[in-house]
């Protein structure tokens, strides 16, 4: 009997990707796009499904059993993405059908946050758990929450929006419209805006003030090196992360919070700044009550790992 393969789709605001992948989440084939050039689903849909139907000329022994997709703003109830803002698609995409359509293989689809949420708990640092959250900081904030084993979804399939918790009163522009949403302070794109405002603000000399576009990473490796701007940068994105974790934890009460995506590469500045936030935040009955972990599946896209599972599931 041939052995049975998902194919996962991560889409992220910066980047796609596409993987053919084991049951034990070794993955077979990985591929690498770039979100900018998916300006229409219509487009996604049409050049990513012709990958497939072509790739899968080279699984011939295998069973592709289907698709299972990750995206923002992912409705696992009815297989749309509707009102993505960081992806700059309009209305709501049937995401799920448009890809059954096109390649004839069974799709699901759920939010990115969810599906990191998923993999954590059937490959990464979960599997013991039945309570936890899974906090994704990329392009924005995502969370995937999960009580009593299973993932909240809520009546409306988009249980878990932290992200667009509101931070400040008419704060940074978030791209859902709205001001001050937490992840315009809490993301990558979020921690270039608060490094560029404390720049803006200070004449401390700092080594990314040499740098033209200053990106996540930059900020980490800068504050490794003992830059105080930079250091300062994780530190605030590290507090008010805290604060807002500490709702969630008097709310579901989880054992963990996983932090996963690329700016939880920073882990080992970030994770300290938001322990220490929350222990001055949280409400004294559940002090001490959680752990904040890196994601055991930081290095492998959670969010794909997660997505291709959602088949089996």
């Amino acid at each position: 009997m041939n052995e049975n393969i998902t194919i996962g789709i991560d889409i992220g605001g910066t980047n796609i990707e596409l993987a053919w992948v084991k049951k034990d989440s070794s993955i077979l084939k990985h591929i690498k796009l770039k979100t900018k050039n998916y300006l229409e689903a219509d487009y996604l849909v049409k050049d990513i499904g012709n990958i497939i139907l072509e790739e899968n000329k080279n699984f011939s022994n295998y069973n592709i059993l289907g698709i299972g997709i990750g995206a923002p703003n992912g409705n696992y109830f009815n297989g749309t993405i509707e009102f993505a803002p960081n992806l700059g698609w309009k209305g709501i995409i049937p995401l799920a059908e448009m890809f059954e359509t096109k390649t004839g293989l069974k799709t699901k689809l759920t939010n990115d946050a969810n599906a990191a949420a998923y993999a954590e708990m059937i490959y990464g640092g979960a599997i013991d758990m039945q309570n936890f959250l899974v906090i994704t900081l990329g392009t924005g904030l995502g969370s995937g929450i999960v009580v009593n084993g299973q993932i909240l979804y809520g009546s409306t399939g988009f249980a878990g929006e932290l992200g667009h918790t509101i931070v400040e009163n008419n704060g940074r522009q978030c791209k859902c419209g709205r001001k001050g949403c937490l992840e315009t302070y809490a993301s990558a794109t979020g921690i270039k805006k608060t490094i560029n405002n404390f720049l803006d603000q200070t004449k401390k000399a700092s080594i990314l003030r040499s740098l033209d576009n200053i990106q996540a990473k930059d900020i980490y490796l800068a504050a490794k090196q003992g830059d105080e701007c930079a250091s300062k940068a994780i530190d605030y994105t590290g507090k008010i992360l805290g604060q807002h974790l500490s709702d969630y934890i008097a709310l579901f009460s989880p054992e963990a919070i996983f932090i996963t995506g690329g700016l939880a590469k920073a882990h080992s500045l970030l994770i300290p700044a938001i322990e220490k936030s929350i222990d001055e935040n949280c409400l004294h009955i559940f002090k001490n009550t959680v752990k904040i972990l890196p994601s055991q599946l930081l290095e492998k896209n959670s969010g794909l790992l997660g997505a291709a599972a959602l088949i089996t599931e």
